[in-house]
C-alpha cells in the first residue's frame, strides 16, 4: 500500500517537474523569437502579441488540466483500493 502511494507521488512530482520545465523552455524560446520578429518589424507588434497571448492561454489551460489529473491520481487512486 505504501509503495503504491510512494510511486504515485514520485510520478506526480516527475510529471509536474517535466511539465514546468517544458513550458519554461518553450515560452523562453517563443519569447526570444517574438522579440526578434518585433525588432525586425515593429508595426506588427499587436498581431504578434495577440498570437503569443493565445499560446500562453492555451498552455495555462493545459497546465490546469494537468493539475486536475494529478489531484485525481493523488486522492482517488484506483490502485489503492
Amino acid at each position: 500500500m505504501e509503495s503504491v502511494m510512494a510511486s504515485t507521488v514520485e510520478a506526480i512530482g516527475t510529471m509536474l517537474g517535466l511539465a514546468f520545465l517544458g513550458i519554461g523552455i518553450g515560452l523562453g524560446i517563443l519569447e526570444s523569437k517574438v522579440a526578434g520578429s518585433i525588432g525586425r518589424n515593429p508595426e506588427t507588434k499587436s498581431d504578434v502579441m495577440q498570437g503569443v497571448m493565445m499560446v500562453a492561454i492555451v498552455l495555462v489551460i493545459l497546465l490546469l488540466l494537468l493539475f486536475a489529473f494529478l489531484f485525481l491520481l493523488l486522492f482517488f487512486n484506483p490502485l489503492l483500493s
